[in-house]
Parts: C-alpha cells; structure tokens; sequence
C-alpha cells in the first residue's frame, strides 16, 4: 500500500498530501520525519534523483523536482523498486502540468490540475495509473472516447 504521496517547497512547507491507512494521529510525526529528511539529504541533489530510505518497516523514495521535493512512502508490495516507478510517473505528471520542473509558484498556480492527476496515478493507497497518455485523457474531464 502507498501509504503517503507529500509535496513540499524547499523550506519545508507541506504543499499536497495524500494519507491512505495512516491514522490521523501518526500524519504529523510522518509530516516532520520526511521534511527532516530531506532537510538533511536533499541539498544539492539533482532534479529527479532518487534517494531511498526506510523507517519503520516502511520503505520511503524521495527525489526533487525544481523547488518541489516529493515523497512516497509505502509499505508491503510497495518496497523501493515500486515507488521508484510510481515517483517517476508523478514527476512526469507535474512536468507535462507545469511544462517544466516547477517552481514552487508554477506548482501552486496548477495546484487543482496537480490534485487531478495525483488522484488518476494513486487512488487509496494503490498505484492506479502509470502511462502518461492515459493520465492525460482522464484529467480532461471529458467523457472516453474508447471503450
């Protein structure tokens, strides 16, 4: 299970979460544990290269993207090679949203198209969706054309 997607800017503000099967009491231990991580381990990293980590039996892919830091955490099926792919289909996402790596303004100013796709790559805690194409189409918020 994908137990949480966070975005935050690079001064450590939660953009976007998504929790699936966290109870609401643990949300902010796991909100300051990944903005501390990647705190410490993020500067200077390149856009879109992983680091992995794990925590309490959970398994937690980081990367940055322009001003935006992502992070997965999941657990079970969802080890590290899983969320590599699932994080790799969300910077896709936000580029081809924002047009580039965002900044933290770009980000926020397509922050209801972001939410939209997020939901089409995760739903409740699953990996939904993973080609691009596909993702594109459903965020239109047209009816298929294909059935």
């Amino acid at each position: 299970m994908l137990l949480a997607v966070l975005f935050a800017n690079s001064e450590g503000n939660i953009l976007v979460e998504r929790f699936n099967g966290v109870p609401a009491e643990e949300r902010l231990h796991w909100r300051s544990f990944l903005v501390k991580l990647g705190a410490e381990n993020l500067k200077g990293v390149k856009n879109e290269e992983l680091l992995v980590a794990c925590h309490k039996s959970v398994y937690i892919v980081y990367t940055v993207l322009g001003d935006v830091s992502i992070y997965i955490v999941g657990k079970d099926e969802y080890d590290e090679l899983a969320l590599s792919e699932a994080i790799f289909v969300i910077t896709s996402a936000i580029k081809d949203v924002c047009g580039k790596p965002p900044t933290e303004r770009s980000f926020l100013d397509k922050y209801g198209k972001i939410c939209l796709v997020l939901d089409e790559i995760v739903w409740t805690g699953l990996l939904e969706n993973i080609d691009k194409d596909r993702i594109k189409r459903l965020v239109r918020l047209k009816p298929p054309t294909e059935f």
